[in-house]
């Protein structure tokens, strides 16, 4: 520890005031859960950026006078402030975030004179001195008549007394508001700023029933906050969305967003309206009943509760193109449901984590895998791995790849488009292209005592405008061509069983 370090860790329960406190300091000090925050609404994006608006009801003189509103967010961005009351205007305003703490008093005390009140460890005997605070910087120096000290960390009792709080030093953020106003008297006056430190997501639990292909699904709102200061009984609003932030403004998220999804998880969105309030694009999420939103606490409140959902599980593996494994890898176990109106969730879902769990014989529920969503609209369609298939492999290998000739290549063709009986476009080849056909086996493992249905996708089938005429001349299994570059096949696996599936193509690469 360094010695300023070890001195303000000695002084952080030594130091007294000497004068008696009034006003808004010494309630503070008094109640650490007082507050002069009145009616608060908090508005929470998942970007770590929140709204904050305090309606509070101050008497306010004729004239200018400055308004102090403690209890504000000590990472206020002071340049978003707006302050609204019944004939009164803004002239100034300063926010003071000099927090009151030990080491702020010492540094704010130099060139002062203080007290030093030191204990004879022995005795009890107190002694007392009159010091001047010369310096805070890599310890604190001070001067007692005619001597220069160090304030030593050598476990002998010192106390600082200190005449006064200085200046500008709070025990809690404050904003400081010079008005003028055409009339004194007691009024609502509201201040509306932004603040980042206020971060929100959704966390999902999902209760897996294989036996009856049904999900039960809980969703949490789990707020952060880190603003250093805490929002009272606050009217509290989560909207689904990240507003644009410009002229270079930062803001650090208080919660992360989940990580990308592994390859093979897949999301269809949907184009069901949810039966929620919006403003603009985002969709709001309010909490029902007023909530304390302590600092540097984390809050869960439950918004989604729905039972007996349809789902299902799905095998499932995404394989490159020209991929060839050296041995089998295990497929992904996934499940796949519906935030659709009918059969499904019957919500938009907010960004966050999914977390499945399954009951075992004894009818426990035990985790078997999570994964993150991002924000999807009702109506989607979800397939969400929760990890690998302990018993179902494949192997995709390349079994051959050939070059043809174009005459073999052109033979494959399965349409030709004639405009009018007429060339509408001469191509003018200035290059040799090469054509190929390319046979794929992909070998599957079964070591379950009841089939399996594996959806093997194969990517990279799209090489751009000039390779996407590629066909697929032979298949065992019937593929579904899901875009131009996926195509995805279901392949029955037997119980304890193997099975072998090629796939021949022919593409310009």
């Amino acid at each position: 520890m360094s010695l300023r370090a070890a001195v303000f860790t000695a002084l952080s329960t030594a130091v007294a005031i000497a004068v008696p406190l009034v006003g808004s300091m010494a309630q503070d000090l008094a109640d650490p859960e007082a507050t002069a925050q009145g009616d608060v609404s908090v508005t929470i994006y998942n970007n770590g950026l929140a709204l904050v608006q305090d309606v509070r009801q101050l008497n306010i003189s004729s004239g200018r006078s400055t308004i102090a509103f403690p209890d504000v967010s000590a990472q206020i961005r002071p340049e978003t402030l707006s302050f609204a009351a019944e004939g009164t205007g803004i002239v100034e305003q300063n926010f003071d975030f000099d927090l009151l703490t030990p080491a702020k008093l010492m540094e704010k005390a130099i060139g002062q004179t203080v007290t030093l009140v030191r204990t004879n460890p022995a005795t009890g005997q107190e002694t007392r001195e009159r010091a001047t605070v010369l310096s805070t910087a890599g310890g604190v120096v001070i001067q007692v008549g005619d001597r220069i000290e160090v304030l030593r960390d050598d476990g002998l009792p010192v106390r600082v007394i200190f005449d006064r709080v200085p200046p500008n030093l709070r025990a809690r953020p404050t904003l400081s508001v010079t008005v003028d106003s055409r009339r004194g008297g007691t009024r609502p006056a509201s201040i509306r700023y932004l603040t980042p430190g206020l971060g929100w997501g959704a966390d999902y639990v999902a209760l897996y029933d294989e036996g009856r292909g049904t999900i039960d699904m809980q969703g949490w709102v789990t707020l952060t906050n880190s603003t250093g200061t805490t929002f009272h009984s606050a009217n509290t609003l989560l909207v689904a969305g990240n507003p644009n932030m410009s002229g270079g403004s930062r803001v650090v998220r208080s919660r992360p967003l989940p990580p990308p999804p592994p390859p093979g998880t897949r999301t269809v969105p949907g184009n069901e309206t949810a039966d929620r309030e919006q403003i603009g694009d985002f969709y709001l999420y309010p909490i029902a009943e007023r909530t304390t939103i302590a600092n540097n606490q984390t809050k869960q409140v439950s918004f989604l509760d729905v039972q007996g959902v349809a789902a299902r599980k799905v095998y499932g593996r995404t394989v490159g193109w020209l991929g060839s494994d050296s041995q089998p890898v295990n497929v992904q176990s996934q499940i796949a449901f519906s935030s659709s109106r009918e059969g499904g969730l019957g919500d938009a879902l907010p960004a966050g984590t999914v977390r499945f769990y399954q009951r075992d014989a004894a009818g426990n529920p035990q985790f078997i895998g999570e994964n993150g969503i991002g924000h999807t609209p009702m109506g989607s369609e979800l397939t969400l791995s929760t990890g690998d298939a302990f018993d179902v492999f494949v192997q995709a290998e390349v079994e051959s790849r050939d070059r043809i000739t174009a005459a073999e290549y052109e033979r494959s063709a399965r349409y030709r488009v004639i405009e009018n009986g007429e060339v509408v476009r001469e191509v003018e080849v200035d290059r040799a292209v090469d054509y190929w056909r390319t046979t794929m086996r992909y070998t599957f493992t079964n070591a379950k005592p009841e089939p399996v249905d594996v959806e093997l996708v194969q990517a990279g089938l799209d090489r751009g405008w000039w390779g996407r005429d590629f066909r697929v001349t032979s298949e065992d299994v019937p593929g579904q061509q899901i875009n131009a570059d996926l195509r995805k096949y279901v392949v029955t696996v037997p119980a304890n069983g193997r099975r072998e599936v090629r796939v021949t193509y022919e593409t310009r690469y």
